[in-house]
């Protein structure tokens, strides 16, 4: 999807620009900057990306991995997107404000700087 790409070379342009690092691939689909260490209550612990995106068939998704519960403002000026608990789907980036997502972007990862030991 000629659409979907640009829109992947946008956001990753974006995120490197947030982050001042290079990228790195997460699996097969994804491209994440950073990491983070976590560990739950349950014991259970690992290693995640600290912010990234994938640019999947049906959406580009970008994971964002503080909450977005602080980010309500931000959110409800974006423009069209879907949310889950840490992952904004858009369907192409001409349907939201790029200024907005990239602020989004930034708060996310000062945030996870806050909340964790973060590595790049």
């Amino acid at each position: 999807n000629k659409t979907r790409r640009e829109d992947g070379y946008k956001i990753l342009a974006m995120l490197k620009k947030v982050t001042q690092k290079e990228p790195k691939m997460w699996g097969a689909s994804i491209i994440g900057f950073g990491s983070y260490h976590y560990k739950y209550a349950s014991g259970r612990e690992g290693d995640h990306l600290i912010i990234g995106f994938s640019p999947r068939k049906q959406n580009s998704t970008i994971y964002i991995m503080s909450e977005f519960s602080e980010m309500g403002d931000l959110l409800e000026s974006l423009g069209k997107h879907k949310s889950s608990v840490s992952c904004l789907y858009i369907n192409k980036l001409a349907d939201v404000d790029m200024d907005v997502l990239e602020q989004i972007a930034t708060r996310s990862v000062a945030r996870m700087h806050e909340m964790y030991v973060c590595t790049w």
